[in-house]
């Protein structure tokens, strides 16, 4: 087989940021830069095991020396802490964080080419995120927006997230839902991170998808590219087959905008979804739906992350046609993203 380097330039779907309190100070306006950091509140939880999991990533060198070891020539950033901008209700506060934010990542690509990121919305206050949208991808060169899937109380099949919608499919650019993997309603139950963990992705990300589907979102704006990321492709069938079912029995009562049945929203070629290079359901999902939405994500440098073999397990793997392998690792995210 030939060498991954030598037939793919590789795009990493979801890289994530080191966007630290004292990185994002110096972009943060008055009088919100004069507060005492953490500027958004962070749980207890020891997410990198004393330190034994995860990299620092802070630096572009150990960023790109990460993105050479793993054979990725191009990378989209996503926050860190910023994931969490959901539990920010203070609309004006919210809004500075993201704007800040979005000028520090901006900055922080300037350094090579090979770095690409999405912008932070301050999705408390929908009409806001439509304006910044709009800056981040006409005066930054961001290449998407992103949702933050949890710690707040919005749901995006709400008319108040039309604006944004419309300004995203006005500007050709992709909106991103992307959780956090901490608490959420429901985790109170939990006693240990393990199970936090284990949920506090797929369940988040799958509520706003259902009532985005159902609301029809995908209807009202036919050409908005919308991703679905960092839980995997393995619940693609299962869901799809779950939300036909109810759709059939109640979706002319209760999902009236709704007027297809899930899965051929989720199969259209207008929403796409992060998958891990480990995945044993890939080849069965990529049957079923083709290999045409899939996109690889590294999310380095991220303690849950695949090291340091990350895309190259996908080249390995026997289950996928060669077409299909260069859909998830470049072609995908290429198309979502806009890249050239």
């Amino acid at each position: 087989m030939e060498a991954m380097r030598d037939v793919i330039k590789v795009i990493d779907s979801d890289g994530h940021a080191r966007d630290l309190d004292e990185l994002i100070k110096p972009y943060l306006a008055e009088p919100f830069c004069n507060r005492r950091m953490p500027y958004i509140p962070r749980e207890v939880y020891d997410r990198s095991l004393g330190g034994t999991l995860g990299h620092s990533g802070v630096k572009h060198e150990e960023r790109f020396a990460a993105m050479d070891k793993q054979e990725i020539q191009t990378a989209v950033l996503y926050p860190t802490a910023g994931l969490g901008i959901g539990q920010v209700k203070e609309a004006a506060y919210a809004v500075a964080l993201c704007r800040a934010y979005n000028d520090y990542i901006a900055d922080y690509c300037k350094a090579s080419p090979r770095l690409k990121a999405v912008a932070n919305l301050p999705i408390n206050s929908p009409e806001e995120a439509a304006k910044e949208l709009n800056r981040a991808v006409t005066k930054l060169g961001l290449v998407g927006g992103m949702l933050a899937a949890q710690a707040h109380s919005q749901n995006y099949g709400s008319p108040e997230f039309y604006p944004l919608y419309g300004e995203a499919q006005r500007l050709d650019t992709p909106l991103a839902i992307h959780a956090f993997g901490g608490d959420e309603p429901g985790s109170e139950i939990f006693d240990q991170f393990i199970c936090i963990h284990t949920t506090g992705h797929p369940f988040p990300v799958l509520r706003q998808l259902t009532t985005m589907i159902f609301s029809g979102i995908p209807e009202l704006f036919p050409k908005l590219k919308l991703g679905y990321l960092e839980i995997g492709c393995g619940w693609i069938p299962y869901w799809m087959e779950r939300m036909d079912e109810e759709w059939e029995k109640r979706g002319k009562v209760e999902a009236p905008l709704c007027k297809k049945r899930p899965s051929e929203y989720l199969t259209n070629g207008r929403i796409y979804y992060g998958c891990e290079p480990d995945e044993k359901m890939m080849g069965y999902v990529t049957g079923e739906i083709g290999s045409e939405t899939l996109m690889y994500a590294s999310d380095y440098p991220h303690w849950d992350m695949s090291w340091p073999e990350s895309g190259i397990l996908i080249w390995q793997r026997e289950d996928l046609s060669l077409e299909a392998k260069k859909n998830v690792l470049e072609k995908n995210a290429r198309r979502f993203y806009n890249l050239s």
